[in-house]
């Protein structure tokens, strides 16, 4: 009686080990599974123009890894597609554009995008190979200025404060709303990222300050004019509205304006006339 109970035992210990052999790599698959999804959730990819947002978000990925989370930084050349790829889900957060481009884009693509933290200010300047100041223009000279409704207000904005034109009220202004035009001006409208490659094409030209750098160009030395420290063009970390509240959110925030990205816009930017919101 007690071998039959013995054989049994074996039996039912070689039935457990046959099981145990399926089990396992299927418990194996789960695990592997879960913690693929875990370290997913853990990488954060956002869209950035070239200078300085990039080299903001190389500071910032190595801040955020302290609270566990990888940054992957996607480069883009354009004002358009960061925002549609971060509304397709392409992107957990984008880094390039103040707070008026992003209202706009928001109405003008149906958008469902919200800013979480103003990071810093690049003021619009006005630029030229041919010419050092104002007085120089002369009647009917060529004037570049951004195509994209934002900024081109703004670089209207920036003449009218000048008194090189006059504008009808309004925020999204374009040369069809200039009212007074003593010099006669002719204005081209063009990409804001190809604004550099024209400085020999016209008398001078409205540059964002990320692009004049890109063309070693440095707003307190080689602006003509240049906006005040008191613009409301403002540039600011955007997710998804859905996302605005989530942790994730929360860390890379708190990344962008972490003492190592301030001190860098102080110690490299300022003199480049860029200056930190925080």
């Amino acid at each position: 009686m007690p071998r039959v109970g013995a054989i049994a035992s074996l039996n039912i210990i070689s039935g457990m080990e046959e099981v145990m052999k399926r089990i396992v790599p299927v418990l194996a698959l789960l695990f592997a599974f879960t913690v693929t999804a875990f370290a997913s959730d853990k990488t954060l990819v956002i869209g950035v123009t070239p200078f300085p947002h990039a080299e903001m978000a190389k500071i910032a990925r190595a801040v955020l890894a302290r609270d566990g989370y990888t940054l992957e930084i996607k480069e883009f050349n354009d004002y358009v597609q960061p925002n549609l790829a971060l509304a397709s889900g392409a992107l957990y957060a984008n880094f390039f554009q103040h707070i008026p481009y992003l209202d706009n884009m928001n109405k003008e693509k149906k958008l469902d995008l919200a800013w979480i933290a103003k990071i810093h200010i690049e003021p619009l300047g006005l630029y030229s190979r041919k010419i050092t100041s104002l007085d120089e223009l002369k009647k009917g000279d060529r004037l570049a200025v951004p195509n994209d409704p934002t900024n081109e207000a703004r670089a209207l904005r920036l003449l009218e404060k000048n008194k090189l034109i006059s504008l009808k009220p309004g925020e999204l202004v374009t040369v069809l709303d200039i009212t007074a035009n003593p010099k006669e001006l002719e204005f081209v409208e063009m990409e804001a990222a190809q604004m550099p490659r024209t400085l020999n094409d016209v008398s001078a030209a409205v540059i964002n300050t990320n692009f004049a750098a890109e063309a070693r160009l440095v707003p307190s030395r080689d602006a003509i004019v240049i906006e005040d420290s008191d613009s409301p063009y403002a540039n600011v970390l955007v997710v998804r509205e859905a996302d605005r509240d989530k942790p994730e959110t929360k860390a890379l925030a708190r990344a962008f304006r972490s003492p190592e990205v301030k001190a860098y816009i102080e110690k490299e930017l300022i003199p480049r006339g860029i200056v930190p919101t925080f």
